[in-house]
């Protein structure tokens, strides 16, 4: 089973680094560099869905998102009771992006 945090080395081995994070406007900030995004013109490209062994709290979602540029980054959430975000931000903004799968 793969981890999270083997998924996380992976994809930083490979030149993807730059951890997302939805902001309450609904606009994505790159945690680095606090460079913002508008989530019109992304996508998400890849997910990666983790469940805990024996804890429900280590469930989590990573996706991976590319706008128009062709930045790419990532952005966590754990699911269910554990969601990292109130209301319905995080999956109103999940939901409303296009998905266009690949490979990494």
């Amino acid at each position: 089973m793969t981890t999270l945090s083997g998924v996380m080395e992976v994809l930083k081995e490979r030149g993807i680094d730059h951890e997302l994070r939805l902001l309450e406007d609904g606009r994505l900030e790159d945690q680095d560099s606090g460079r913002i995004f508008s989530c019109e013109g992304m996508k998400i490209i890849r997910t990666y869905r983790f469940e805990g062994d024996s804890n429900p709290s280590d469930s989590a979602v990573l996706y991976l998102l590319e706008n128009a540029d062709g930045f790419i980054g990532y952005i966590i959430n754990a699911y269910g009771a554990y969601d990292d975000y109130e209301g319905d931000l995080f999956n109103n903004m999940i939901r409303s992006l296009p998905v266009e799968e690949r490979e990494f």
